[in-house]
């Protein structure tokens, strides 16, 4: 969908807009906080379709409407008995299973619930200064089954993820940047813009190299000490050996920029 085609269809719950080889998938639930309902897992797990099966497509950026990342699953949908979780894809159609591709958070207002989880499903996170993140499901009787119980500890001191999930309260964007959550801090408004700068540098790179490095970096802690290295070498080999290497190798040999084609 171009810009120009998002104003024809804006009442559609996810919104994909191409800028170069960087798919920004926008949440469109504005009136609801962009809450997750059946429909906007549906539409994010083709947009994440879409990213992956696009070989001019290189990296994802995803956000959402009205200043404001996702208040989570819709309560509302939730008790009329709607699903939010959409196939092997799981909660919002990525908490389970995202893109092969790398994916960029780029969170204005608040991202908690569900929607910090969806954040913890992507690869990077940029978010505006003062932006609250958290996982407050403990206070309507519910748990962070979406991800975070999963990925927190992995990625954040083990007492300060017990706080966040024991109390439910949320912090501000600043403290989750010093434990290291978060990439980068934008001023309130630009982190979408400066989550295109970081997906610009990202989408430089050679595009094997992106997909092989997020794969082994996120199946690594499954592997022993014993089959860490044939492991790695199963991924790592193919784009070793590929044209894209190749080219890599002669455009740093000729001083000018490399032309990838993705094999």
């Amino acid at each position: 969908m171009t810009p120009g085609e998002a104003t024809a269809v804006s009442t559609e719950p996810v919104l994909t807009e191409r800028q170069g080889n960087v798919l920004v998938i926008t949440f469109n639930r504005p009136e609801v906080r962009n809450a997750v309902n059946a429909a906007l897992a549906e539409g994010v797990a083709h947009a994440l379709d879409e990213l992956d099966g696009d070989d001019q497509l290189s990296v994802g950026v995803l956000t959402g409407a009205g200043g404001f990342f996702c208040a989570g699953m819709d309560l509302g949908a939730f008790v009329k008995g709607e699903s939010p979780w959409y196939g092997d894809r799981g909660f919002a159609g990525i908490a389970q299973r995202a893109s092969s591709k790398p994916l960029i958070a780029a969170i204005e207002g608040f991202a908690v619930a569900g929607g910090m989880e969806i954040a913890l499903a992507c690869d990077l996170i940029v978010a505006a200064r003062g932006a609250k993140m958290g996982i407050p499901e403990a206070k309507r009787s519910l748990v962070a089954a979406g991800g975070a119980l999963l990925r927190l500890p992995r990625r954040m001191p083990y007492h300060v993820v017990m706080e966040l999930a024991l109390t439910g309260d949320p912090m501000p964007a600043e403290r989750f940047h010093e434990l290291g959550l978060v990439n980068q801090v934008a001023e309130p408004g630009e982190a979408v813009s400066d989550a295109l700068a970081l997906a610009a540098r990202l989408a430089a790179n050679g595009p094997l190299a992106l997909a092989a490095s997020k794969r082994i970096l996120q199946e690594q802690f499954d592997w022993s000490t014993g089959e860490m290295w044939a492991k790695q070498g199963e991924i790592a080999g193919p784009v070793m050996a590929s044209e894209d290497a190749k080219e890599g190798a002669s455009a740093f040999k000729e001083k000018r920029d490399p032309v990838w084609k993705g094999r």
